[in-house]
């Protein structure tokens, strides 16, 4: 049998096969309201929930869990101060360029509560279309480096606000992130602090090695996350409590104690810290807001408050 016939004998068994009977009602489904939000973002939100307004900057309380937001600053170096006893503290500068709030989220648009924060600047034809589209559907100025900090819903910013380094106080302890200098392939010794092989003794050619790295027919391998030569830095670190010397608001710059992470010019990301936490009633909530008369380039720079016993001659 050709094609064309087999073609035709389908087609009219086809034809010949009874029409199903037509059923004596029909159901009809209406789509309400609530039908259609179980397909949507809505449903994660509490009905008898009511939609946060107008997002106003005013200072108010700062209770035990609230969480503010922190701030993006780009590490200038090292140094050293002398405090008022003489004594010689170690200084980190960080200079905090123009800082501000590029986008908010919120539970109902997001399903979270923060706050990204933008710092510095950068020309339009070095971002890309999305970046540039971002910032244009949030009507804020383009940025060099974005962050978003997570926040509690009475610490929210209006979009576009300003922050300073009057956000942090002298005297608190923060937390303070960055990018690890990237120092290449390095050995054990100095990655991990290894003791090394002797020096004499009939060792040769692996004075610095490892040595062993397992055990014999059993296992048979080497366990996972053996502490091996390899790629060292580069990575993000947090250094944690530490503490804020001196503030200069005139020129955006914060002096902390110790080292921070990451090279000079490079990004660091500041925030309350975690385990040493200051009095709330000393930190400016939800940041700190300035009189409209105030003049920053004529503000002294404010300084921690190391009491007034001398520590050399206490005993």
């Amino acid at each position: 049998m050709s094609a064309a016939s087999r073609g035709l004998t389908s087609l009219l068994r086809s034809l010949s096969i009874s029409p199903k009977p037509t059923p004596l009602y029909t159901t009809t489904t209406i789509f309400t309201p609530t039908h259609l939000r179980l397909f949507s973002s809505e449903s994660l939100i509490d009905e008898t929930h009511e939609r946060s307004g107008v997002i106003e900057l005013k200072a108010g309380v700062m209770k035990a869990n609230s969480r503010r937001t922190g701030l993006i600053a780009v590490k200038c170096g090292m140094s050293a101060l002398w405090d008022k006893w003489g004594k010689r503290v170690p200084i980190s500068v960080l200079w905090v360029d123009d800082n501000i709030v590029s986008q908010v989220k919120t539970p109902e648009k997001e399903g979270i509560t923060a706050l990204q924060i933008g710092c510095g600047h950068k020309k339009e034809k070095h971002l890309t279309k999305p970046e540039v589209g971002h910032f244009r559907a949030q009507g804020v100025p383009m940025k060099r480096k974005l962050k978003e900090f997570p926040v509690t819903g009475d610490a929210l910013l209006p979009l576009g606000t300003s922050l300073g380094v009057r956000h942090f106080v002298p005297g608190q302890y923060v937390d303070v992130t960055g990018i690890t200098r990237g120092k290449g392939f390095q050995g054990g010794m100095k990655r991990w602090g290894f003791k090394g092989m002797p020096a004499s003794h009939g060792a040769s050619l692996s004075h610095r090695s490892i040595g062993s790295t397992g055990q014999r027919d059993a296992p048979g391998k080497v366990f996972k996350g053996k502490k091996m030569p390899g790629r060292m830095g580069g990575k993000q670190r947090t250094v944690k409590n530490v503490w804020v010397y001196k503030i200069e608001p005139a020129r955006n710059l914060i002096y902390v104690r110790g080292q921070v992470p990451g090279a000079t010019g490079n990004f660091v990301f500041i925030k309350d810290a975690v385990y040493k936490k200051t009095d709330a009633s000393l930190l400016p909530f939800p940041t700190y807001i300035a009189p409209e008369d105030e003049d920053s380039s004529a503000l002294e720079p404010l300084i921690a408050d190391l009491g007034d016993v001398d520590p050399f001659m206490a005993e």
